[in-house]
């Protein structure tokens, strides 16, 4: 499949080669980082410890004939400009939009769908509130245009206070820089006024819960949108600031639609195959089965190369980790080299993850007790995303205030979607592959371990009792199943804690504060070493914005 991957045997034969950069894993982020240092034409080596590329973005067929987006299982937030920059569409990608969006089934026997059809959408929650779906088209257009707001900060480098020794230049050069930096960002405040300002700043800072209220009125379309704000945290839609994290995933788009979530043929796989093709089409050099065990420190404290597992050791002269935060500095890097204060919240940031995915293969379709709408095949119901548990924001809570308390939610959040209803690649014919987002599931619980065979069972029969609330017949349908809890996504995937952004996407961690403050600009406190995955600006989800801007700071300090 890979023209130019190699095992590391590949670098043992190549052991007095120094590479321009090195890139410690080959998910999403750092595999787009090495195709922009190969563009600009770094030599660059990816070293990727599993036999597979793509992170969390991987497509793995664990059940002959079943095709899992393993961890992530959507896509709208990478970079419209990195699909361009590297013709990724050109390399393979193809993005499967969907419509309706998102169904809501109730134990009532209502339901509601959601999607880019403006019509409908006024149709379903007029079921619901006439005034919802009066309200609705105002609230989108909100979003969007604090959306429009965010994205110069998205696709650039924080202005961060200039670090280390340089020449009166390169000072100069920045503080330009930063000059231009908070110049846009005052246009863009002026230009949506101070009304706009306070309605954005309310939504940064407030529950999302108050968000929601303020808005509407009809529980199942509060809870249907507060799932966005809860995905992947810890945290309730009443705590504050978790209104961000609503914004983080409407910000993304398809194809030019704002928004607009889609599946990737071939599952999310496709998406890191697609720009492993467009690094290794420009020269870079893709390493499989390669852990990184230390980083090489200079006794002058610069970042000369890695050291791998079996002990080989490869030399260049930058290093780009998209491992966490946690993992780069805690692991790799040897001890008493850091300073204390940089060590210390680097240590203390918060990687806590009640996060679950469970992959299904199925028989058949899940039929929904709530809309006999007469589909012989995938219906409107079974295109997006399917939210199970989520009829009003106190389910949600009382489901996250269980986990705070150690223990896995009796009736979890799940967030289903069936991606083999619009893509025909990753399933047999009349069969179905299934993704279960579920939440909330903490690390460790008080009433047993994600180890015990039987107790992994038992949540994995909760959830799908519980989809049989809303679909009768469900749990006889399945086929098999992977389950990773949080301790599992740590160690296949290498997400410290389990947490999919890498570190939460509080108020407290975003920005200049991401991964911590002084040092949001991709680089770190060691010369030669800088972070480019989901752990630095602007955080989460598979947007590609780390990595390529990491990169281009990395070819900023190598050619000035």
């Amino acid at each position: 499949m890979w023209r130019r991957t190699f095992c590391t045997s590949a670098l043992k034969n190549n052991n007095n080669k120094k590479w321009d950069a090195l890139v410690i894993g080959g998910g999403h982020n750092g595999l787009t980082a090495a195709a922009y240092l190969a563009q600009s034409g770094l030599s660059v080596a990816v070293l990727e410890r599993r036999h597979i590329i793509g992170g969390a973005a991987v497509t793995e067929e664990l059940i002959p004939g079943f095709k899992f987006s393993r961890c992530s299982y959507l896509q709208s937030l990478l970079r419209p400009s990195i699909i361009r920059d590297l013709e990724l569409h050109r390399h393979g990608l193809k993005l499967l939009k969907r419509s309706p969006s998102s169904f809501t089934p109730c134990l009532d026997g209502r339901y509601l769908l959601l999607g880019p059809d403006a019509e409908l959408n006024n149709s379903e929650i007029s079921k619901f509130s006439k005034r919802d779906a009066e309200a609705y088209p105002r609230y989108e257009k909100q979003l969007e245009n604090f959306c429009k707001f965010m994205d110069p900060l998205i696709d650039s480098s924080p202005p961060e206070a200039h670090q280390g020794a340089s020449s009166f230049n390169s000072r100069i050069k920045h503080k330009l820089q930063k000059s231009e930096f908070w110049a846009h960002c005052l246009h863009q405040s002026v230009s949506m006024g101070q009304q706009g300002m306070v309605d954005f700043m309310d939504l940064l800072l407030s529950p999302a819960s108050k968000v929601l209220n303020n808005w509407f009125e009809s529980e199942v379309l509060k809870a249907t949108l507060a799932t966005d704000a809860v995905i992947g945290s810890t945290a309730s839609a009443h705590t504050p600031g978790s209104g961000y994290v609503l914004l983080h995933h409407v910000m993304g788009e398809t194809d030019g639609d704002r928004g607009i979530w889609s599946y990737v043929e071939g599952g999310m796989g496709s998406v890191s195959k697609a720009i492993g093709s467009a690094a290794m089409e420009a020269g870079a050099t893709i390493v499989t089965d390669a852990e990184v065990s230390k980083l090489i420190i200079e006794d002058s404290g610069t970042v000369a190369g890695v050291i791998l597992g079996d002990g080989t050791h490869v030399h260049s002269s930058v290093v780009l980790s998209n491992a966490t935060p946690y993992k780069t500095f805690m692991e790799l890097v040897p001890e008493n080299v850091l300073p204390e204060d940089f060590s210390r919240a680097i240590k203390h940031s918060d990687y806590s993850s009640a996060t679950t995915k469970i992959n299904i293969a199925v028989d058949k379709l899940p039929q929904f007790k709530c809309c006999d709408i007469g589909y012989p095949e995938a219906g409107p119901q079974h295109m997006g995303t399917i939210h199970i548990g989520s009829e009003s924001i106190e389910e949600i809570d009382s489901a996250c205030q269980e986990s705070v308390n150690g223990l896995p939610s009796q009736r979890p959040v799940i967030e289903m979607t069936i991606p083999s209803a619009l893509d025909k690649t990753i399933s047999p014919p009349g069969q179905h592959v299934i993704n279960l987002f579920v939440q909330f599931t903490p690390y460790k619980p008080n009433d047993g371990s994600w180890e015990d065979p039987a107790y992994r069972e038992s949540f994995a029969q909760r959830c799908f009792t519980l989809i049989d609330e809303y679909a009768p017949g469900f749990s006889s349908s399945v086929i098999g199943y992977d389950m990773l809890a949080p301790p599992d996504l740590e160690k296949l995937i290498g997400l410290t804690g389990g947490n999919i952004f890498h570190g939460a996407m509080g108020l407290d961690s975003l920005f200049l504060m991401r991964p911590v403050k002084g040092w949001s600009n991709y680089r770190t406190p060691l010369r030669g070493l800088y972070l480019c995955g989901s752990g630095a600006h602007p955080g989460g989800g598979v947007m590609g914005a780390p990595g390529r801007n990491a990169a281009r700071v990395v070819i900023e300090d190598i050619k000035g």
